[in-house]
């Protein structure tokens, strides 16, 4: 749901004295390589008309229709120009028309200047808005981000229900992911083509970011899992925000994960377990070889739990 003000605040109050030592353990990660400053920007073509550009801190879709271009997210704010001139000089596209912020972080809104300058629309949750209009700790970093000017924040947003735009010829649907990776998760499905610009909620690249501070939690993240598991079928590919192209068995396999770890984390907290204990228990043993090490995951997907099931805890 949206968040009220006390709801809101509760989350800053509660990020204050933990976020630093929550999030800075998962530097070692194609996440953090991509944004590298000076990470090459490549390109991947998907199909006709749909690429995606990786190197500039996480995964932008671009879609051609006409002489315009539709983009799902847009980069770091410090590389904006740079991927934007590729973009238009790759795809001889002058204008994007179309940008979804598949949620609030610098990864994917930081293009937003640029282009909601030269009138684009930007479409996301109400809940990205809204996050874009504070200063917020960026996840992994000790700096804040934001507010943005008013051009850059979304200017279509959007609640609950799924809603359709074309781009070109494609029809495109998207919809709310609710409490997942943050609050105002959204999936942008390219339907013509079967690709899924999935954001956040996905992971390509090692553990995942839950950012309890903007209302993301580890439930959330398998209620998020299961809204794309029902919408993909086997010959989708799911773009995530960090990492290589997924498949519908990845999705599934994420779902599983997810699924066990949050048990064993629920059951923790019921017992009255802090961070450092649960972190001891590791409980994420049989997950470590694939995904890597996972002490900074777990201590943020526990502390997620607490405005849910220890709203009290500090």
């Amino acid at each position: 749901m949206i968040r009220s003000v006390d709801r809101r605040g509760f989350l800053k109050t509660l990020v204050g004295g933990t976020a630093a030592a929550s999030l800075g353990g998962l530097a070692a990660s194609a996440r953090a390589r991509a944004a590298e400053p000076n990470a090459a920007i490549e390109i991947q073509k998907l199909g006709e008309g749909l690429w995606i550009y990786t190197g500039d801190g996480g995964n932008v879709l671009v879609a051609r229709a006409g002489d315009g271009l539709a983009l799902v997210d847009g980069g770091l704010p410090e590389r904006s120009h740079e991927l934007l001139d590729r973009i238009r000089h790759e795809t001889g596209a002058e204008r994007i028309h179309t940008l979804f912020n598949t949620h609030w972080h610098p990864c994917q809104t930081g293009s937003n200047g640029p282009i909601g300058d030269q009138g684009a629309t930007i479409i996301a949750h109400e809940n990205t808005r809204l996050w874009l209009c504070y200063a917020n700790p960026v996840p992994e970093e000790t700096r804040t981000y934001g507010p943005l000017p008013p051009k850059a924040r979304p200017n279509k947003t959007f609640f609950y229900k799924t809603e359709q735009v074309s781009v070109g010829n494609e029809p495109v649907e998207y919809g709310y992911l609710l409490q997942a990776h943050t609050d105002g998760d959204i999936y942008v499905h390219f339907k013509k083509a079967n690709v899924i610009a999935a954001g956040g909620v996905v992971s390509g690249a090692g553990w995942p970011i839950i950012d309890f501070h903007t209302g993301g939690w580890i439930v959330g993240m398998t209620q998020g899992l299961e809204s794309l598991i029902n919408v993909a079928d086997d010959a989708t590919r799911i773009v995530p925000a960090h990492g290589p192209v997924l498949t519908k068995a990845d999705l599934i396999a994420q779902h599983t994960m997810y699924s066990t770890i949050s048990a064993r984390l629920e059951r923790s907290i019921r017992k009255g377990l802090g961070p450092d204990e649960v972190v001891a228990l590791d409980p994420t043993a049989e997950f470590n070889a694939q995904w890597g090490d996972p002490k900074a995951f777990v201590r943020m997907a526990f502390q997620s739990l607490w405005g849910h099931f220890a709203p009290d805890a500090s």
